[in-house]
């Protein structure tokens, strides 16, 4: 039976999932896939949504409204970046939603915004959650705080530009402050790392190949700053190079034990040598909030 209804599509899939098998194998790269694939679906129950069907390494979902989208979208960042950790391994999410009108039909849903919400996961990197400027409207405030405009564009297929907005997301219940200047420098590669915070220090090597920084209690390094997002960054070894995976609202600022400083925002750096990390704010050597690096 067809009918018509307003819903909000999502779709989700891991970026580079190519780069993953090659990295890990297509026997572990199978699994973390499939492992991730379940963890989506079961937030998007949660959040009172249905799985429409699933394609390779991607969902597409369907919720009753723009908030349950944003919610779950939200959730389901926030639980592959926490199982990433666990699992060891670079994993990351696209997701894009549109809310609209659709054709449902044997189950599956069709139409127009269908095709819009596709496009917006299509413009989505990992770690980023894109939609419509239509679909924020109508979302509560409490989630249209969280967002940022990015570009109005034309979409094929549509006579008037769309505004497409990324939602922010890896912060606790208080707001993040934004800021902070960027800053460039150039890295070699180095095979090991220790790194330290307070009195904690882990090596990080084959054996021991991430260690993740935030707010959040399931951090490898717990940093209690409102500038640090939940799940803000992580170091990881990957084929004996080492790299800083930026993954907050504010950026990590990277200082060499020379003063040579490097901002990171949604993107990842090779390191090496000695240094300190800062979590949204530049940092010193002697400053509480300083994560510790050296070789």
């Amino acid at each position: 039976m067809r009918e018509t209804d307003s819903l909000a599509i999502l779709f989700a899939d891991i970026a580079g999932s190519t780069k993953l098998y090659e990295t890990i194998g297509d026997a572990k790269a199978r699994e973390l896939t499939s492992r991730c694939i379940e963890l989506l679906a079961s937030v998007t129950k949660f959040h009172g949504g249905r799985v429409v069907k699933t394609i390779g390494d991607e969902v597409m979902c369907i919720f009753p409204s723009a908030d349950a989208a944003a919610e779950a979208s939200v959730q389901m960042q926030e639980e592959v970046a926490s199982q990433a950790v666990r699992w060891g391994t670079l994993l990351k999410i696209r997701v894009g939603f549109h809310f609209g009108e659709v054709i449902k039909e044997n189950d599956d849903v069709f139409g127009d915004a269908v095709n819009l919400a596709a496009r917006m996961a299509a413009q989505a990197k990992g770690d980023q959650i894109i939609t419509t400027g239509d679909t924020l409207e109508l979302m509560s405030p409490h989630l249209q705080v969280d967002s940022r405009m990015l570009i109005t564009t034309t979409v094929k297929g549509k006579t008037k530009p769309i505004q497409i907005v990324e939602l922010t997301w890896g912060e606790e219940e208080e707001l993040t402050v934004m800021g902070g200047p960027t800053l460039s420098m150039t890295t070699k590669h180095t095979p090991s790392l220790v790194v330290s915070f307070n009195e904690q220090s882990v090596t990080l090597s084959e054996t021991q190949s991430v260690v993740s920084f935030g707010r959040g209690s399931t951090n490898t390094f717990v940093v209690p700053d409102n500038m640090s997002s939940r799940v803000h960054a992580r170091i990881e070894y990957r084929r004996g190079k080492i790299y800083l995976v930026d993954q907050s609202t504010n950026g990590t600022y990277v200082t060499s034990a020379k003063g040579q400083q490097t901002f990171v925002h949604r993107d990842e750096l090779p390191i090496e040598g000695s240094g300190v990390i800062g979590l949204g704010r530049i940092v010193t050597p002697d400053d509480p909030l300083a994560v510790h690096y050296r070789q």
